[in-house]
């Protein structure tokens, strides 16, 4: 997101990716959230309780990603972060403010594994994506419950 930085447009070749990344080297890949993808983020520990129980259900998951701080970043379909707090109280969370779980939308950037998060540390992936959920995203509303839950639990 930076005004000198070249953008390199989803759908880019490995060739202009390389030669956008030659031009910057060491740079950090960052990704738009809210054109493709939204996040909810939680803490690493409480995100990685919640992965495994999602993955064990075999619901839909998109691509997981952790931070340097401590951060798990799950990715979900455009428009959860407007809906988080709403979808949130529908599951009976009154004060959605006790958790530590939010969401990340339009006009925010996620960093993209494997790149330094501004010198603190190499993004990860937790689950890499594939090909059918980086381009589908499941919505948020299938894996709230539990990343509600897990975050609750974490907290307490």
């Amino acid at each position: 997101p930076l005004d000198f930085a070249p953008r390199v447009p989803a759908g880019a070749t490995l060739g202009e990716a390389s030669e956008a990344w030659a031009q910057h080297p060491g740079a950090s890949v960052m990704l738009p959230v809210g054109r493709s993808f939204d996040v909810i983020e939680v803490a690493e520990p409480a995100g990685l309780r919640a992965l495994a129980r999602l993955e064990r259900m075999g619901l839909p998951l998109g691509p997981v990603a952790a931070t340097p701080q401590g951060r798990a970043h799950f990715f979900v379909a455009p428009g959860a972060a407007a809906e988080l707090p709403r979808l949130l109280y529908r599951m009976g969370w009154d004060d959605p403010s006790a958790l530590d779980l939010r969401g990340l939308g339009p006009g925010t950037h996620v960093t993209a594994p494997p790149s330094d998060r501004g010198g603190l540390g190499r993004v990860r992936w937790l689950r890499p994506p594939a090909l059918d959920s980086a381009t589908h995203p499941p919505a948020a509303r299938l894996l709230l419950g539990t990343l509600a839950y897990v975050a609750h639990r974490s907290r307490a």
